[in-house]
C-alpha cells in the first residue's frame, strides 16, 4: 500500500473544500454589494395603534421617573441621622437640638413635642411629620389618658337656687369671702330677687371670675314675684327706689308724664331723652302702665 499517495490524496480534498468555502463567501459578498435589499414601501399603522404604543411608552417613563423619586418611609423621629435630618431639609442646628435631647435619655413622643425640641417651622413639619412613627405603647398611653377622662364618671353639681340660700351657702365658692358673700345678698334685697342669672355681675366690686364660679354651682331657678308699681301713680321716692333708675332719670320720668298726662305703655319711656334702652328689661320688672 503506497501511504504517500493516500497522504497526498487527502491534502488535496482538503484543499479542494476551502477554495469552494472561499467561493461561496466572496458571492456571497457580491451579492450583499450589488444587490439593493432597501424598500420605498411605507408601512401605515392605524392611529389607535399608535396613540395605545405611545400611551404605553409614556407609561412606563413615568414609572421609570417616579422609581428614581427619592421615596421617605414611616419612621421614629427619635432615631433621625444627621444624613436623613438633611434629606428631610433640617438643618444642622435643628438636628442638633434633637440629639441632645436624646442624649439625656428622653424620648419625643408627639409631634407638637418634636417642633418643641426641634424648634423647626410649622411649614417644614407640615410636610414631614406625616411620616413620623411613633412606638405602639405611645399610641395606646395617649389613648389610656384619653378614655381616662372621657369614660370617667363626671360628678353632677346639682345647682341650688340663688334666690333661697344664705351668706354662707355662697363661701363655699372659691374666692368669696364672708363680705362678697354679704354683698351679694345685699343687692338681691335690693332687686326684690334675682330674675336673671347675669344680674349676679351688677354686684358692685366682684371680679368676673368668682361670679362664674358662683353661677356654677347656684342660679335662678325660681324668678321671684315683684310687685309691680303704677308709673302714672307713682311717687318721685318710689320710682327712684328702683335699682336702675337713678335721680336725674326719675326727673326725666316725670316730667315725660306731666307733659302726655297719661303714659299708656312702657314703651313710651324709651322716647325719653338719654333713657337707657339696654336696661328697659330690667326696669320693666319693677313698673307697669295701667
Amino acid at each position: 500500500m503506497n501511504y504517500s499517495k493516500f497522504h497526498f490524496g487527502y491534502n488535496k480534498r482538503q484543499r479542494n473544500g476551502i477554495l469552494f468555502l472561499v467561493l461561496i463567501i466572496v458571492l456571497l459578498q457580491a451579492v450583499f454589494f450589488f444587490v439593493d435589499f432597501s424598500s420605498n414601501e411605507t408601512i401605515n399603522l392605524p392611529e389607535e395603534e399608535i396613540a395605545l404604543f405611545q400611551k404605553e411608552l409614556d407609561s412606563l417613563k413615568a414609572i421609570e421617573l417616579e422609581n428614581k423619586k427619592f421615596k421617605v418611609y414611616l419612621f421614629n423621629p427619635n432615631f433621625i441621622t444627621d444624613f436623613k435630618g438633611y434629606q428631610l431639609g433640617l438643618s444642622i442646628d435643628e438636628i442638633d437640638r434633637l440629639h441632645s435631647y436624646r442624649e439625656k435619655g428622653s424620648y419625643v413622643n408627639s409631634i407638637k413635642q418634636f417642633q418643641e425640641v426641634t424648634k423647626i417651622s410649622d411649614s417644614l413639619l407640615n410636610v414631614i411629620s406625616p411620616n413620623f412613627k411613633f412606638p405602639k405603647w405611645v399610641n395606646s398611653k395617649k389613648a389610656t389618658q384619653k378614655d381616662k377622662f372621657t369614660n370617667s364618671p363626671k360628678k353632677i353639681i346639682v345647682k341650688q337656687d340663688i334666690n333661697t340660700i344664705k351668706a354662707s351657702d355662697l363661701r363655699i365658692v372659691n374666692g368669696i369671702g364672708e363680705k362678697l358673700a354679704d354683698r351679694i345678698i345685699a343687692y338681691r334685697s335690693r332687686l326684690h330677687g334675682f330674675s336673671f342669672d347675669n344680674q349676679l355681675y351688677e354686684v358692685w366690686n366682684i371680679d368676673k371670675e368668682v361670679i362664674d364660679r358662683v353661677l356654677l354651682r347656684f342660679e335662678v331657678v325660681k324668678p321671684p314675684v315683684i310687685q309691680k308699681i303704677n308709673i302714672n301713680e307713682a311717687t318721685f321716692k318710689q320710682v327712684l327706689t328702683i335699682v336702675y333708675i337713678d335721680y336725674e332719670l326719675t326727673k326725666k320720668i316725670f316730667n315725660y308724664r306731666d307733659e302726655v298726662a297719661e303714659i299708656q305703655t312702657l314703651e313710651e319711656l324709651k322716647k325719653i331723652d338719654g333713657f337707657p334702652i339696654e336696661k328697659f328689661d330690667r326696669i320693666a320688672l319693677y313698673l307697669v302702665a295701667e
